[in-house]
């Protein structure tokens, strides 16, 4: 037997909104014959499940033998596709463009070439206008396979024109796909390994980063190019932690969409990627005023009722607000308040769980964590950090795994479980023995929990400042700061050595902050 998670036409028909079900069945009504009415009883069938269960859908569908089961369902999803496809055309500039193509490709066909030639010229404005040099490309190759094969005598020097326009939009697709590939291949480095660790990090990176970016010249760059070639700059100054530069190319990347508004329709995805880009450069630099405004354009944004729409954009604006929203309870110290978001994250994680990836809902898992540690709840903050450390896969952001282990061993600490935590000491050891790197803040921590047992109440105090002061040192040097982002341990310290609650300590430096 199949299950949801492994069926795709299941997945899919899961994955439809109200409109996107009730768009298929007048498609697929329109598109049938009386013969071909099996696929709409299995979409119905499908549809009705809570699990796939392909006993069940043979008895609803007794007109489907087993046999043809898998043809029906390869029928069904394409079904599926060619309806959604119409769905979203509208909201989709891209698929629209294409579209044309495949009209301008069928007159050609039927050798209608003046026609032909009006829509690709249509595409290649449009194409131009909504930064897709790709597909202008394509519509000027068509172009010169109808100049190849028939003189329009439409325009002198029509070849000239043509091969000059071919040589310009190659130039922009090279410089754009060498900028999105530096950018991923950023992007893929920081969720294997998150920030910068040592010295010699930072070199290699600065010296790929160097060898691989390109200059911009802003006169002649397209709006892709120059999306691609700042969301590069974030991507490195975020890694190497430094958090002025990965602003300053932050704000560039949003002043982008701002001095194009039409742009926040076309490329949705990368308007607020950008906005959260900012949102973290801020959060790193404690810049609590920017970080408001900048949250609350991104909340405007969402609230829009004529944004464009889908489930991948839904599930990036949840991600985004609600990550900034608890990175706001941080800064202002408010961690019992910032628990009053946990059921809305927890009802959404479900919702979106076919589109959230690991690396995302560990996040998650330990930003709550945080919270429920921050307002003095450490059983529920064990719970939710039980769920990164018995993650699988263990080398998805390492340093998550980690630092969960860690303050997992001060929850339980806080918690009173002396029992366990000779357990949780073994655990955090053989972590940190297997990890790539050991920082000196991770080291410091660790070598002090595991005496903490042993030290006696009224040189507890001594302790825990002997502590501070060793992490103050650690923390001057930069490239040491990175721990520091995951672990707030000074404030706990604080905390300690003042005998008052961790959330009184983050309030009080938040209005230093102000």
């Amino acid at each position: 037997m199949s299950n949801a998670s492994s069926d795709a036409v299941f997945q899919l028909i899961k994955s439809l909104a109200r409109s996107e079900k009730r768009h298929f069945r007048l498609f697929a009504t329109r598109q049938s014959s009386s013969g071909d009415i099996k696929f709409l009883q299995l979409f119905d069938a499908l549809d009705g499940l809570a699990q796939y269960d392909e006993e069940k859908i043979l008895k609803q569908v007794p007109a489907i033998k087993k046999a043809q089961l898998a043809n029906q369902k390869a029928n069904l999803y394409k079904q599926l596709l060619a309806s959604l496809r119409l769905y979203h055309a509208n909201q989709n500039t891209d698929i629209q463009l294409h579209e044309l193509l495949d009209y301008g490709r069928v007159l050609y066909n039927k050798g209608l070439y003046q026609q032909s030639l009006k829509i690709l010229e249509k595409v290649k404005v449009a194409a131009q206008q909504a930064s897709f040099p790709h597909i202008m490309l394509l519509a000027i190759n068509y172009e010169k396979q109808i100049e190849q094969q028939y003189i329009t005598r439409s325009l002198e020097g029509r070849a000239e024109a043509l091969t000059q326009e071919a040589s310009v939009t190659v130039k922009h697709l090279e410089r754009l796909h060498h900028n999105s590939s530096l950018a991923l291949q950023l992007y893929g480095l920081y969720i294997k390994l998150g920030h910068a660790r040592t010295p010699e990090d930072c070199d290699k990176l600065k010296a790929f980063f160097k060898a691989n970016v390109p200059e911009l010249n802003l006169r002649e760059a397209s709006f892709a190019e120059k999306l691609a070639f700042y969301q590069a700059h974030v991507w490195y100054h975020y890694i190497l932690l430094d958090f002025k530069a990965c602003y300053r190319y932050a704000q560039k990347w949003v002043d982008l969409f701002e001095e194009e508004p039409q742009m926040k329709q076309q490329q949705t995805t990368n308007y607020i990627k950008g906005l959260h880009n900012l949102l973290l450069a801020l959060y790193g630099l404690l810049y609590y005023s920017k970080f408001k405004e900048a949250l609350q354009k991104l909340e405007e944004f969402a609230a829009d009722s004529t944004r464009r729409s889908n489930p991948n954009i839904e599930m990036l604006l949840f991600l985004y607000i609600y990550t900034n929203k608890i990175n706001a309870s941080y800064m202002e110290g408010r961690f019992t308040e910032g628990l009053k978001l946990v059921p809305e994250i927890r009802r959404n994680l479900r919702v979106f769980q076919q589109q959230l990836d690991p690396h995302r809902q560990l996040v998650f898992y330990y930003k709550i964590a945080s919270l429920y540690f921050g307002s003095g709840d450490y059983k529920s903050s064990i719970l939710y950090l039980d769920k990164i450390i018995n993650f699988k896969e263990v080398s998805l952001r390492e340093d998550i795994q980690c630092f969960a282990r860690i303050l997992s061993l001060i929850a339980h600490y806080e918690a009173g479980k002396d029992e366990q935590l000779e357990y949780q000491v073994k655990s955090v050891y053989h972590f940190l023995g297997k990890m790539n790197d050991q920082q000196p803040m991770q080291v410091a921590i660790f070598k002090f929990l595991r005496k903490l047992p042993d030290i006696k109440p009224l040189e507890l105090k001594t302790a825990f400042a002997a502590l501070k002061e060793k992490l103050l040192e650690i923390s001057a040097n930069p490239l040491y700061k990175r721990p520091f982002l995951y672990l707030d341990i000074i404030s706990w310290l604080d905390s300690k050595i003042n005998n008052v609650p961790v959330q009184e300590v983050m309030q009080q430096k938040f209005k230093q902050l102000k």
